[in-house]
């Protein structure tokens, strides 16, 4: 990759990068090991804060998420990278479990009997296209990473210190998944803290699922992002 410089300051990074990437099925595997053909490539690259800035700017939800998706080694350097945001006191307050494959359609059917429970308790029931549709979510991508809490208990770090540990993990990972060539997108939805899906990802009653990043590789070009207004959400104080 090449990087063209301005005269502003400069950070060095490494990149790593698969000399070839697969695009056929097999990619459904996500072998802990590159296929044959693949290394991996580590750049030395130099460059600018702006483009830091600029790169980070670039992120974009994209919903709809094809193969190839991560492997696991490229899923684990995302996750060391989640795992570098703001833990007071290390309490580490985060897990992230790994959806893919078949274990889709078991995920499908955790979202569907909380879809189900959730219905009857307010007296409905579901249509069988709303039963479809719901089990069918997961497979909207080839790989699933959910992130849950694990809070404990500290007189100095608040519950809502570590909720708010998970969320920045959560930013990091998807920030680490884009900096590997991948897209996703950061979803939730009603169902998500629904006991029959927590009991699936065995998440405690009192710890939450705070994400569901689907990843893989989108099937099209986005559009640049329009320029966001932040002087109604920033104020400076001297």
């Amino acid at each position: 990759m090449t990087q063209s410089l301005d005269n502003g300051s400069t950070t060095t990074v490494t990149l790593a990068a698969n000399a070839q990437q697969a695009t056929d099925d097999s990619n459904s595997d996500h072998s802990n090991t590159l296929g044959a053909g693949e290394q991996d490539v580590f750049i030395n690259a130099t460059v600018t804060d702006e483009q830091v800035i600029n790169w980070i700017n670039s992120r974009r939800s994209i919903g709809n998420l094809n193969i190839p998706a991560p492997n696991h080694e490229q899923i684990k350097a995302a996750v060391a990278c989640a795992v570098t945001a703001p833990d007071h006191k290390k309490l580490r307050p985060w897990r992230f479990i790994v959806t893919e494959g078949n274990a889709r359609h078991d995920l499908g059917r955790a979202l569907l009997a909380a879809a189900e429970a959730q219905a009857v308790a307010e007296g409905e029931e579901l249509t069988d296209k709303a039963r479809q549709k719901t089990y069918n979510l997961p497979l909207r991508a080839p790989v699933i990473i959910t992130v849950t809490t694990a809070m404990q208990e500290h007189k100095k770090v608040p519950e809502f210190e570590q909720m708010l540990s998970a969320g920045a993990a959560v930013q990091n990972l998807i920030l680490a998944l884009q900096a590997q060539g991948f897209s996703s997108v950061w979803r939730t939805g009603l169902l998500c803290n629904e006991p029959a899906v927590k009991d699936y990802f065995n998440v405690a009653a009192d710890d939450y699922v705070v994400a569901f990043v689907y990843t893989g590789t989108r099937g099209c070009e986005m559009p640049p992002r329009d320029e966001i207004e932040i002087d109604d959400v920033l104020s400076f104080r001297a």
